[in-house]
């Protein structure tokens, strides 16, 4: 086994003089052995600031440049890369920051008004601004850079050393600090190159954030192993993704399916695509209309991956002959991957043999070589969800009788009405039936005759959409039985997400128990 530095410096060693990372911000490009030489400069840069092997070294950054670069010093020095997502508030940074204790936090002008607050409350983290004119609490990541030499660090690091503190996204609640060693995320980008066919000639864009290890681990990570060239958007915009695929001439990226459902809507004539070929996408299923749509608008290859934080994350794919006949499913086990379903609820006692038949619901449990090793500083809950080598994901879900894997919800944001379970996500696919939903989520609100009732929060596509009209529609579906339709619909603007594209239920319940608690008083 190799370690991300191997990775990265097997690459520079083949490839030395080809074109391998773009900043479109910055309008910089790097060959591997510039990028090389940057990195080294930088891990020198971390040496002189006190970052010894271990430490945490921790980023509030959009996809730049110097994301990259302090990806891999960290991975040189054998410093623990902690991302954090550039979208939280200032107090759910501090709580990672606490968390975490890194040496030296990087962050840019994008993100000041939220770090700005951190600095005296924070008083023994160094913070290194990237852009221009550091506020007067930071130092200059370009000035620390200048004055070192480019020279590789003589660190002893192994497979099983720590190699990132990664957060997981918040879907339930407070984040915990997955644990990764090298080896996890070295297995989990040779399984990515092997299922989506990622060749040197490659162009990949990245679009979705970096800091999260979708983007991280089953993109930007298998195009630099197999020595294909990095390019990198600051920020998803569609016109932006649009210009640049054609401008580059990507072949590949990754992307969820509401930023898929955006590029199909600024998809101008003028633009040619012919460049693209592959596309993975993940974080919610995609419906089959919009399945339809982007093969129609795009003529891409379309991978699905599911997973989680925890396993690195992928654990299923789904290739691109199964997205209509398997719409909907999170397809079958990734190479080397075991996944089984498991009686749920079972007073919290985790027994992996308990497996359920075909078709029944359980627990999606499952295990691989990219999984975690530890929630860091949380020895509970890692307890919690770790058992004889196996990880409880906490999502519900069933394999079909042709060995695919379906997932219905989280166990936590089941709803129960009436004694009868419903599962979200098939009311929410048969909202996505209508043509005038663009998005669509639904939780359990109180209800006293049935204990909770189904009410869904809609993002319309039409404007001319109304709660009557969606009411009448499920009536008439012979998807939905009777006690799963909704009976209070809320339009809204748009729905809270992660970085991964991944409901953030739980803001939705918070809303609603906002909403009962409104109506009481």
């Amino acid at each position: 086994m190799t370690t991300i530095r191997d990775v990265f410096e097997q690459s520079v060693k083949h490839y030395a003089e080809e074109e391998a990372l773009v900043d479109v911000r910055l309008s910089r490009r790097w060959t591997f052995s510039e990028w090389d030489k940057e990195v080294n400069q930088l891990a020198q840069a971390f040496i002189r600031a006190g970052v010894k092997k271990g430490d945490r070294v921790s980023t509030v950054l959009f996809n730049t440049s110097e994301f990259a670069m302090t990806f891999l010093a960290c991975a040189k020095l054998g410093a623990v890369f902690n991302p954090i997502n550039f979208r939280l508030a200032d107090k759910e940074i501090e709580f990672i920051i606490n968390d975490a204790e890194p040496r030296i936090v990087l962050f840019e002008k994008a993100v000041e008004n939220q770090i700005r607050p951190l600095a005296d409350r924070i008083p023994n983290v160094q913070f290194w601004y990237i852009d221009e004119d550091p506020p007067s609490y930071a130092d200059s990541y370009y000035e620390r850079l200048s004055k070192e030499e480019a020279v590789r660090p003589d660190v002893s690091l192994t497979e099983d050393d720590i190699y990132a503190i990664m957060y997981t996204s918040g879907t339930t609640g407070k984040p915990k600090g997955v644990v990764h060693k090298h080896r996890d995320m070295v297995d989990q980008s040779v399984l990515i190159i092997a299922s989506q066919r990622i060749s040197t000639k490659d162009i990949g864009l990245s679009i979705a954030p970096l800091f999260h290890c979708a983007e991280l681990h089953c993109a930007f990570i298998p195009r630099l192993q197999m020595g294909a060239k990095n390019v990198l958007l600051h920020h998803f915009d569609p016109e932006a993704v649009l210009n640049t695929v054609q401008k580059e001439n990507i072949s590949i990226f990754f992307a969820a399916p509401t930023m898929w459902s955006k590029l199909i809507q600024e998809k101008k004539e003028s633009i040619k695509l012919d460049s693209l070929k592959k596309a993975l996408y993940g974080g919610a299923p995609m419906a089959p209309a919009l399945v339809k749509e982007v093969h129609g608008t795009f003529d891409v290859q379309l991978v699905q991956a599911y997973g989680m934080t925890e396993m690195g994350p992928a654990i299923t794919i789904l290739p691109d002959e199964a997205q209509l006949t398997k719409a909907g499913s999170a397809g079958k086990p990734l190479i080397n991957h075991e996944i089984r379903v498991v009686r749920a609820g079972n007073d919290g006692q985790l027994d992996p043999n308990d497996e359920v038949a075909a078709g029944e619901q359980g627990e999606i449990i499952v295990r691989g070589p990219s999984m975690m090793s530890e929630y860091y500083k949380r020895p509970e809950a890692t307890a919690e969800v770790l058992c004889d080598g196996w990880y409880f994901s906490g999502d519900v879900g069933y394999f079909d009788s042709d060995g695919y894997l379906w997932v219905n919800d989280r166990i936590k944001d089941m709803i129960v009405s009436g004694g009868e379970n419903i599962y979200s996500r098939e009311v929410e696919d048969a909202l996505f039936d209508h043509p005038g939903v663009l998005d669509a989520a639904v939780v359990g609100e109180p209800d006293e005759k049935w204990g909770e009732r189904v009410m869904a929060f809609v993002v319309k596509k039409e404007e001319s959409v109304t709660a009557e009209e969606l009411e009448k529609f499920c009536i008439e579906s012979d998807r939905l039985a009777n006690y799963k339709r909704p009976r209070r619909y809320e339009f809204v603007d748009e729905l809270p997400r992660n970085a991964s594209g991944k409901l953030q239920k739980f803001k939705l319940r918070e809303r609603v128990k906002k909403q009962e608690g409104s109506s009481r008083v």
